[in-house]
């Protein structure tokens, strides 16, 4: 397993957080995820042979908001 950490812009509330951590964990490979609003980033745990972290931040680009590495 590896970790990643991005910044996540668009979160404006708790619900938002919700959002983007339905959409990390939904990708196939993650094995969790943690939204801070505080500080506007994302922790993913995941399965390298699975997913990788582009495809993670392209997933919570899909789901509207900005996502980068």
């Amino acid at each position: 397993m590896q970790t990643v950490v991005f910044n996540v812009e668009g979160m404006n509330c708790g619900g938002c957080v919700k959002n983007v951590t339905r959409i990390l964990q939904g990708v196939p490979g993650v094995e969790s995820a943690e939204v801070s609003l505080e500080t506007a980033s994302a922790t993913v745990r995941f399965d390298p042979a699975i997913t990788q972290p582009a495809a993670l931040a392209a997933a919570v680009e899909d789901g509207g908001f900005d996502a980068s590495l």
